[in-house]
């Protein structure tokens, strides 16, 4: 049998035909793939494939792979020492700390609760004679005496509590709230405002359909547009809305001065601004 007919029948490469038979296995990819050719080689030829293979092993015996001998490094004496030096100091500078940090929360709590109260000031007495006058010994209540010795009647005066004034209500903050996504809708609530106040910017092109929403949930159709870079457009609603956007990164939406996130991509959005009157 030729090698080229063998070629045909094993799948094997002439030349690594060629190398089996002349002993050059250094030719072939690999030790498994050797003994695989020759095993082939060996059936072709009607030859018995463990024989064969054991001529192959004894020509050519599996190498011993020494195992590496690996020395154990005894750790330097001097850096031992060192890391215990290092681990002691390590351990002292932490009590020291610890002490430290104990002192410092006393002193903070005692300084915090402690109320320094100045010395009271003794209300200056002023020592007032009361000259008695001859004609009034005996002044009655409500009847000052001055220095030449006349009493004049203290005014009395009545005060009236003042009424204190009413409060005016604070009226509650705008607020534009994300509150669920229900089939590829985002709903946003919107409270504390009468009205549905919606500014858009458009920063390139984007087809934009706006409705009213009735109080049934039907829809009006205010109205649907191709818009390009730079247009923009106002709608005042006495009840929700709901926009169809076909561009979402193209758009800037502003509800009662609140800037509502479209989206950052090309695609499709669906929005329902859900006006909650108190």
């Amino acid at each position: 049998m030729s090698l080229d007919e063998l070629q045909e029948v094993t799948k094997i490469r002439k030349r690594y035909l060629e190398a089996i038979e002349e002993g050059n296995y250094k030719v072939l990819p690999g030790s498994f793939y050797v003994r695989a050719f020759i095993k082939s080689y060996a059936e072709a030829l009607g030859l018995d494939p463990t024989e064969v293979l054991s001529m192959y092993q004894s020509t050519n015996p599996t190498p011993v792979v020494e195992k590496p001998v690996v020395e154990a490094i005894r750790p330097n004496r001097s850096s031992v020492h060192n890391t215990e030096k290092m681990s002691r100091w390590a351990s002292s500078l932490m009590f020291v700390c610890f002490i430290l940090l104990i002192f410092g929360i006393v002193y903070y709590y005692t300084y915090k609760n402690y109320k320094g109260t100045p010395a009271d000031e003794t209300p200056s007495q002023t020592s007032t004679t009361r000259i008695t006058d001859s004609t009034n010994p005996n002044p009655s209540p409500g009847t000052s005496v001055n220095a030449t010795g006349a009493s004049n009647p203290s005014p009395i005066v009545s005060t009236a509590p003042t009424p204190s004034p009413t409060p005016t209500p604070t009226p509650p903050a705008v607020q534009v709230k994300f509150t669920s996504a229900d089939k590829g809708v985002d709903n946003y609530a919107v409270t504390g405002a009468p009205k549905l106040s919606i500014q858009m910017t458009i920063t390139g092109p984007c087809w934009i359909r706006i409705d009213a929403v009735k109080s049934d949930g039907s829809k009006e159709m205010l109205r649907q547009k191709l818009y390009n870079a730079g247009d923009t457009d106002t709608f005042e609603l006495d009840n929700s809305a709901y926009l169809n956007v076909g561009a979402a990164s193209a758009l800037q939406l502003n509800v009662n001065g609140t800037l509502v996130p479209v989206g950052d991509t090309p695609n499709p959005k669906r929005l329902q601004l859900n006006l909650q009157k108190s």
